[in-house]
């Protein structure tokens, strides 16, 4: 059976086509700037990119336009759309509802729905990219595999906010965690790696990119991570402030005359290592400054591994001890500096790297010594694979 992934974003269309018998990532692709000008479908078949102009107005019509593409006898991707089993699609939100994927039903999106106001940038995309692929694959199941998924495993103790207890039950606000797919993920393919059953394992996963959040996993199960009601909170990221002291807001609001949206727009798109460094929004920027010696450069990146390590610390609390310590995330797999950075202030782990096994971007890699009590791996994320692994699971 083949699965066909979806991620659908504010203006994308993220795609692959896996074939379950061999796990084989046959296409991968995104559909960019949907409903705008210069729409553009970007492919990599097999490794051998390429790049199509057509404009698409929504996202039915750019489901149309790539199906379309993918049955194209030149790519080789499928003689027909009967090879396609079932569509995953990654959904951000499913609130307390869901602590697995679910084959989607009319129920089902009317509960994404209601995750709007907990996910407004995210689940609006995700259902308009479900009714557009039941028009257009009518006849195809579909799974939901949602972000926060995962952490429905977290006890109250640490997802409940010290706030009056009425704005949970009124509103749900409480900790809800993302990146669950990649941190699953993640932590059965160490335990994989390191030839144990995952129930013997007590995991750490540095999902580390643009957007960045670490867990705690015991035993397969999440018991803690950083990211909370929103994917602003926790370790500092790219443009996000992670957590602040919660008056900083007002504070800024009273002095500058700002009005809500405006404060959002800076705590999620002005902050972070851009905030401080002044140089970008792309960590390659900013290490490349820093390597040339930019003072503020330098006091983002080396903050940012510090809370980083901060926090992983902290998880000691809720798994009292670490087998391994994972990496992951665009940062995570290819930025040996920032593995470096952070792993200084571990010691007292046991965890010591070695430091040219850490020369490595993108692969799978045991990078700690031979006498380290904690081991250190980069593990390269696949949460498509997870999606895909999950929808044939559900479908077959």
């Amino acid at each position: 059976m083949k699965i066909l992934v979806l991620n659908c974003g504010s203006s994308s269309l993220k795609f692959q086509v896996i074939d379950m018998r061999n796990e084989e990532r046959i296409v991968k692709g995104n559909y960019e700037r949907i409903g705008g000008q210069g729409s553009c479908l970007r492919l990599n078949v097999r490794g051998q990119k390429s790049e199509i102009e057509r404009a698409a107005r929504n996202y039915e019509e750019a489901i149309r336009i790539m199906l379309g593409v993918i049955q194209d006898k030149s790519y080789n991707i499928v003689e027909s759309l009967d090879e396609i089993g079932a569509v995953g699609h990654r959904i951000v939100h499913g609130g307390e509802k869901y602590s697995e994927s679910v084959l989607i039903t009319d129920e089902v999106i009317k509960e994404i729905e209601n995750c709007i106001p907990l996910a407004p940038l995210h689940n609006p995309e995700g259902i308009e990219g479900i009714k557009a692929t039941r028009k257009v694959l009518p006849d195809k199941p579909m799974v939901a595999v949602f972000d926060t998924a995962f952490h429905q495993t977290l006890p109250d103790i640490a997802y409940i906010y010290q706030i009056p207890y009425s704005y949970y039950e009124k509103y749900k606000i409480r900790k809800y965690g993302f990146h669950g797919t990649s941190h699953k993920y993640v932590a059965n393919r160490v335990a994989e790696l390191l030839g144990k059953d995952i129930k013997d394992l007590k995991i750490i996963n540095c999902h580390l990119g643009q957007g960045a959040s670490i867990c705690a996993i015991d035993r397969g199960k999440s018991v803690e991570t950083s990211m909370g009601l929103t994917p602003t909170a926790g370790i500092p990221m790219a443009t996000r402030c992670g957590d602040i002291d919660p008056a900083i807001i007002p504070y800024i609001m009273n002095l500058e005359n700002r009005n809500v949206n405006e404060m959002e727009t800076i705590i999620n798109k002005m902050s972070g290592a851009w905030g401080v460094s002044g140089v970008s929004s792309d960590y390659r920027d900013i290490e490349r400054e820093y390597a040339y010696g930019d003072e503020r450069s330098i006091l983002a990146l080396d903050t940012q591994a510090y809370k980083i390590a901060q926090t992983i610390a902290s998880y000691l609390v809720p798994l009292q001890s670490v087998d391994v310590i994972t990496f992951s995330g665009g940062v995570g797999e290819r930025g040996f500096e920032a593995r470096e950075r952070i792993c200084k202030y571990l010691g007292f782990l046991g965890a010591k790297l070695d430091v040219e096994k850490n020369k490595v971007k993108g692969v799978e890699a045991l990078i700690s010594t031979p006498d380290s009590k904690v081991k250190l791996y980069v593990v390269p994320t696949n949460e498509e694979l997870m999606i895909a692994r999950d929808t044939y699971n559900i479908v077959k």
